[in-house]
């Protein structure tokens, strides 16, 4: 507010006999004291804002450094995950390449047990056929000249040829019963002992066992131990399809149905 300063006729204020020229010093002091009011209301209010302005930049600032050592820490512990999980990709490397090895040893071996149970087969089979023909072929008569014109050092031959190819299939033949919780013997003439394991989880130890007389083609069961309730039943499936593999199977899967009540 500008204030407008009057012009002062010098001749008419000497002429008064007390002489007074009013300069509103009321005004301008009333001016003065609003300026400063104004000044320290500006400095008051510019205080205030750097003040919010410093507390909000120091808030900021805060933030700012939470949220760096928060993704420096993350950023640590994803290091060190990686870490760990490059370690366990090896780890599982390593063990694959180990079970790549052992099913390649036990393919190797499988091969190797087939040859030669395709070798046994056929050489059982050749047997059966001489024998079916012996039962089939000759009366009587004939198989006991037969049996009586084999000399002494034929048979010991045949003993060794049998004996021969027994200890060579041992080994197998262990492999195999071991792997299929199963053994089939001859205990008398005609008779076949069958015993099955691993037929109950809890006690993998416990046996069950029938013995089958193969001395016709009506195949019978001598004895069970325990007894199994459908066996009759199995037994004139087994009479029906002279499937042995079969019935073997069918009477494993009866037992595990007993399980703890072997």
């Amino acid at each position: 507010m500008s204030i407008r300063v009057p012009q002062i006729d010098l001749s008419v204020v000497l002429k008064d006999p007390n002489p007074h020229i009013d300069l509103r010093t009321h005004t301008f002091e009333q001016s003065t004291q609003n300026f400063l009011k104004a000044i320290t209301t500006w400095k008051n209010q510019s205080i205030t804002k750097i003040s919010e302005r410093r507390k909000s930049q120091a808030n900021e600032k805060k933030r700012l450094l939470d949220r760096i050592h928060t993704t420096e820490s993350e950023t640590n512990q994803c290091k060190l995950r990686e870490i760990e999980l490059v370690a366990e990709l090896e780890r599982e490397k390593e063990e694959r390449q180990e079970i790549e090895l052992s099913v390649a040893s036990f393919n190797r071996q499988l091969a190797l047990l087939k040859d030669k149970t395709s070798s046994i087969d056929s050489e059982i089979e050749q047997y059966r056929t001489i024998t079916e023909n012996l039962r089939r072929g000759m009366p009587s008569s004939h198989l006991a000249a037969s049996k009586a014109e084999r000399t002494p050092p034929e048979k010991n031959k045949e003993r060794s040829i049998l004996r021969k190819n027994a200890s060579r299939v041992v080994p197998e033949l262990k492999f195999c019963e071991q792997a299929l919780a199963f053994s089939m013997e001859g205990i008398e003439t005609d008779h076949l002992l069958m015993r099955f394991w691993n037929l109950d989880p809890s006690d993998p130890e416990r046996e069950a066992s029938i013995v089958v007389d193969v001395s016709s083609t009506n195949y019978r069961v001598l004895t069970s131990t325990p007894q199994l309730p459908s066996l009759s039943i199995l037994v004139s499936t087994l009479n029906e399809t002279t499937d042995i593999y079969l019935f073997i199977k069918q009477v494993r899967e009866k037992y595990r149905e007993l399980g703890p009540d072997i």
